[in-house]
């Protein structure tokens, strides 16, 4: 969710990103009539006629990390929103956070709001001597829809805790503590932690970080490309054992509900699929590694989320993965009337 950054936060966007001053999507051409439309990768079909269509851009790299396949451009910049998260809290362990466990994988969280969240993420405030008011991230009602009504139902209104970042802003003021630096400005992009991440991010994508933005939680985003982001993840579960990159990649894949929540497909693929990590990001964005090195990373253009499991479930068939739980990530059916009408499918 945006957030009004504060009067003394720097400009929104740093650097420059292909087509943002035309409105385009991050990594899409600036360029005149000849420039190419991004593929189709999902179609909107109902009663048998194709109502809409999501554009994208998908790379899949092969156990050797070169690029295997690619659809789109995916060597231009873009946000990777939330699928920077793991490298985030890379930062954070860096810095001397204490984290392991469920907290560890709190802090790469885009969390549903369930009860389990929402207390992990208090003790651990509580643990490292800070309460909610500490949290720089907005108010909101849980990530959820299904939570989110039981939520409201119980008269719980929005809370800071209940945003679906507050494992991450939590895991930064702990390492904020643990390093000796400022916690009311934890989340300016002059900040030691954050200058951490950025290094984190382009050390891991293999590429400079090509400009910063202000996500939705109100930390600094930072742009890399496609490529960058499917290396990155390749990078987390291919680390040695102990180091800060593998530390992540095996608490997500150890307690992968509190990475997303119980009915989400980040869970559902780390639960199911043996040493699979997996995050999503704001906008339709969707990282996965392999422990073999295989890789993936995908963004629609349009922001369309609901394409999301489709386009996943298509391009881990494209990654071979055999699993039952891929036909459950792609299931996303359309109704009308209460009736199963058409669906949204993967086209490539």
């Amino acid at each position: 969710m945006p957030s009004t950054p504060p009067s003394s936060a720097p400009s929104p966007v740093t650097g420059a990103i292909p087509g943002a001053s035309s409105g385009a999507a991050p990594g899409a051409s600036s360029g005149g009539p000849t420039a190419a439309a991004p593929p189709v990768l999902a179609e909107i079909v109902r009663s048998g006629f194709v109502e809409g269509r999501h554009r994208g851009s998908l790379v899949v790299l092969a156990p050797d990390g070169a690029v295997e396949w690619a659809l789109g451009d995916v060597t231009a910049p873009m946000f990777p929103r939330s699928s920077n998260k793991p490298f985030q809290a890379v930062a954070c362990l860096r810095a001397g956070a204490e984290l392991d466990g469920e907290r560890l994988a709190l802090a790469a969280a885009s969390h549903s709001g369930e009860p389990f969240h929402r207390e992990l993420a208090e003790k651990v405030l509580t643990e490292h001597g800070f309460t909610e008011d500490d949290l720089r991230c907005p108010a909101d009602l849980p990530l959820d829809p299904a939570e989110a009504e039981t939520y409201l139902a119980a008269g719980l209104g929005r809370a800071r805790l209940t945003m679906n970042c507050s494992g991450k802003h939590a895991a930064m003021l702990a390492a904020c503590r643990a390093a000796g630096w400022p916690t009311d400005s934890y989340l300016d992009p002059g900040h030691p932690l954050q200058r951490l991440a950025a290094e984190v991010v382009a050390e891991a994508a293999g590429e400079p970080v090509a400009a910063t933005g202000v996500d939705g939680c109100g930390a600094p985003l930072l742009a890399i490309s496609l490529t960058g982001l499917a290396r990155g993840f390749r990078s987390l579960v291919l680390a040695e054992p102990g180091t800060a990159g593998r530390r992540v990649a095996d608490a997500m894949r150890a307690h992968p509900e509190h990475v997303a929540g119980t009915r989400r497909h980040d869970t559902w693929l780390m639960r199911e699929v043996p040493g699979a990590l997996s995050k999503l990001g704001a906008e339709a964005v969707q990282a996965v590694a392999l422990p073999d090195g295989r890789a993936l990373a995908f963004k629609l253009d349009d922001g369309g989320v609901r394409a999301l499991g489709p386009v996943l479930g298509r391009a881990l068939e494209r990654l071979g993965v055999d699993d039952p739980v891929v036909a459950r990530i792609a299931e996303h059916p359309l109704h009308g009337g209460g009736v199963p009408v058409g669906a949204v499918r993967a086209v490539f």
